[in-house]
């Protein structure tokens, strides 16, 4: 039996295609007890670091540790709670067992296999400075595209010096001090970082996972400094020759494959 379909088209609605920008969360633990400890010490002076992100789980690293027989059941109910406690919108899972997926089917998630997560670039850099943990990493579309990409944002420019306790975060941009940043101050992008002054506070640049960002100062003296969520504080002090002179953070690879801060003089 044929079936024929008209030819007129509905004028109520129209079906496109969409992207979704999404943040990734490679989950490498199903310690959520542990998972909430670390989430506190890096977003807990942040409250609104994340603005209802939609986000996917990537349960991949999960899979090195079932093949050694360790046990990688997740209370996903819990898991969402946390994540929403945080202004992020979990929706899809990839990358997990079959018993992983079916538990975060039950728990409301969706099924993301093809989500595409960035890994961080296999640059080269000379120099070097200490890895502390590995990045956190933001994945893009999991459906697919035709609106128009929107224009990028400028980057946000601040004139007057960051005192003790100020936090700016340039959301989906780069940041540009124009002032110090003095011991104390904060200052987050998801691009790049530049300071045309002394860099005495906190700078974290590629915070959404953006391996690509960098961190520029004018006199690098940092409390800490972080790419794409590696970072180094002042308790392991900079070479003498980057230390309160011009310099650059960028994120490298390491022979293992880890990824590395490194830090080098501009115009060197």
């Amino acid at each position: 039996m044929s079936t024929i379909l008209s030819a007129s088209a509905p004028t109520s609605f129209e079906i496109k295609s969409a992207n979704l920008p999404l943040v990734a969360l490679l989950l490498k633990s199903t310690d959520l007890e542990q998972l909430s400890r670390e989430l506190a010490q890096r977003f807990g002076d942040m409250p609104d670091f994340f603005d209802n992100d939609p986000l996917v789980v990537d349960l991949t690293p999960l899979t090195a540790g079932e093949s050694e027989g360790l046990s990688t059941a997740l209370d996903f109910a819990a898991l969402i709670d946390l994540l929403r406690s945080y202004r992020l919108q979990p929706l899809a899972v990839r990358g997990g067992s079959d018993a992983q997926t079916e538990a975060a089917l039950s728990a409301g998630l969706i099924q993301a296999q093809d989500a595409m997560v960035q890994r961080s670039v296999p640059q080269r850099e000379a120099s070097a400075e200490p890895v502390h943990e590995p990045p956190q990493v933001s994945a893009p579309q999991p459906a697919v595209a035709q609106a128009a990409p929107a224009p990028a944002l400028a980057a946000m420019v601040i004139d007057k010096p960051l005192r003790s306790g100020q936090q700016v975060y340039a959301r989906g941009r780069d940041l540009v001090v124009m002032a110090m940043v003095n011991p104390g101050a904060e200052v987050i992008a998801d691009g790049h970082i530049h300071v045309y002054a002394p860099l005495r506070g906190k700078a974290i640049a590629g915070a959404r996972g953006n391996a690509d960002a960098r961190i520029f100062a004018l006199v690098m003296e940092p409390e800490l400094i972080s790419i794409a969520g590696i970072y180094r504080t002042s308790e392991n002090a900079l070479p003498d020759s980057v230390q309160g002179k011009a310099a650059q953070v960028a994120l490298a690879p390491d022979d293992d494959g880890t990824d590395k801060l490194v830090i080098k003089p501009i115009g060197a």
